[in-house]
C-alpha cells in the first residue's frame, strides 16, 4: 500500500504544473472505463460533464477525471486529457469513432501571485495533456498539479492522497486539491481537524489538542473569500452501479467536513467525484456500500491534511506560509 489513491488497481495519476503561472492540473487515468458519480456541495462550482454522471444518464463509464486550477479557464484541461486518450484510441465507442469521456472540475487560484498573463489561450489544455502523459502509480503530494497554487484561510494548500481497505479487502483511496476558504488546522496551532483519523503519523502526528484553544471555533476564512474550492476524487475497486457510485460520493463529502472548517460555503465549489473500477463484488450491497462510504470519508479527511502537510509556500510576495514553515517537520 502506497497510501495513495493509486492503491486502487487500474487508477493512475499524473501532475503537470507551471511554477511561474502558480497553477497546474492533476489527471486521473483509468486502465479500463470506470463507473463514476459526483456530489457537489459548494455554492460556486466550475465543472465539465458532471451531468453525464447522473445515475439515469446513458453513458455509464468514464475514461479519466481532471482536477485543475485556473477557475473557468481550467475547464480547458479535460480537453488536453481527452486529446491524449484519443491518441491512444481510448473512449466511448460510437461505430468506428471513439469519444473519450473526461469529466472535470476547477478551483480558483487566479490571485495567488503567479503570472496569469498568458497569450490568447490559457495553458490548461497543454497542462492537461502533460498530466495525462505523466500518469503513473507513484506521484508527488503537496505543491504539485492542481494543488500547486492552492491555499487555505491561513496556510498554503496542496494536493493530498490516502488509502485504506475494508474488512473484506475492498480498497478505497482519495485524492484532493485543498483550496478551501476555511482552515484545516485548529485555531492557530499545528493540530489538524482531521487528526482523529490520522494513520502512522502521515501528517505530523501532532494529534488533537487536549483542550480546544480559545477562539478555535470562531469563523475564519480567506481575506478574499472568492479564492477557493476544494476538489476531490474517491476511488474503489468495488463493483458499483452508477447510483451506488453517487451514494459513495455523497458519503465521502463528510471527509471534507471532518478536515476543513468552515466548508461548503457560498463561494466554495466543493466537488467530490467517485470512481469504481469494478474488480471486486461487495459481499453485501447495502452494508458493504455503507462501510465503503464511511471509510471513504475517513480517507478523504486524511488526504486533506496530507495535502497541506506536504505543501511548500509559493515564491510570490505576500504568499501564505506552509504548515512546515510555521510548525516544523
Amino acid at each position: 500500500m502506497r497510501n495513495l489513491i493509486t492503491d486502487v488497481e487500474g487508477v493512475l495519476v499524473g501532475n503537470a504544473d507551471d511554477a511561474r503561472l502558480g497553477s497546474g492540473v492533476t489527471a486521473l487515468i483509468f486502465d479500463e472505463p470506470a463507473v463514476a458519480g459526483v456530489d457537489i456541495r459548494g455554492g460556486g462550482p466550475g465543472s465539465r460533464e458532471t451531468a453525464l454522471l447522473e445515475p439515469e444518464a446513458t453513458v455509464e463509464q468514464i475514461n479519466a477525471l481532471v482536477l485543475s486550477g485556473g477557475s473557468a479557464f481550467g475547464l480547458d484541461a479535460p480537453s488536453g486529457v481527452q486529446a491524449w486518450l484519443r491518441a491512444h484510441n481510448r473512449g466511448f465507442a460510437v461505430k468506428d469513432v471513439r469519444v473519450p469521456i473526461v469529466p472535470g472540475a476547477v478551483l480558483f487560484d487566479l490571485l495567488n501571485g503567479g503570472d496569469k498573463n498568458w497569450d490568447r489561450y490559457p495553458p490548461y489544455r497543454e497542462l492537461g495533456y502533460a498530466a495525462a502523459e505523466a500518469a503513473e502509480r507513484d506521484f508527488a503530494l503537496g505543491s504539485v498539479g492542481a494543488g500547486l497554487g492552492a491555499t487555505t484561510a491561513n496556510l498554503q494548500g496542496g494536493l493530498g492522497s490516502a488509502s485504506a481497505r475494508t474488512a473484506e479487502g475492498i480498497t478505497v483511496g482519495a485524492i484532493v486539491a485543498v483550496n478551501a476558504v476555511g482552515s484545516v488546522v485548529v485555531g492557530n496551532g499545528p493540530w489538524f481537524w482531521a487528526s482523529p483519523f490520522e494513520q502512522n503519523g502521515e501528517f505530523g502526528g501532532r494529534g488533537f489538542p487536549a483542550q480546544m484553544p480559545e477562539g478555535a471555533l470562531i469563523f475564519r476564512s480567506k481575506s478574499d473569500a472568492q479564492e477557493n474550492t476544494t476538489l476531490a476524487v474517491v476511488a474503489t475497486d468495488a463493483r458499483l452501479t452508477p447510483a451506488q457510485a453517487t451514494r459513495l460520493a455523497v458519503m465521502a463529502q463528510d471527509g471534507l467536513s471532518r478536515a476543513i472548517y468552515p466548508v461548503h460555503t457560498p463561494l466554495d465549489g466543493d466537488t467530490v467525484f467517485s470512481v469504481a473500477t469494478g474488480a471486486k463484488e461487495l459481499a453485501d450491497p447495502l452494508r458493504g456500500l455503507a462501510e465503503l462510504g464511511a471509510l471513504a470519508a475517513n480517507v478523504l479527511a486524511r488526504a486533506v491534511a496530507r495535502g497541506v502537510y506536504e505543501a511548500t509556500a509559493l515564491p510570490f510576495p505576500g504568499s501564505l506560509p506552509s504548515w512546515k514553515d510555521k510548525f516544523g517537520g
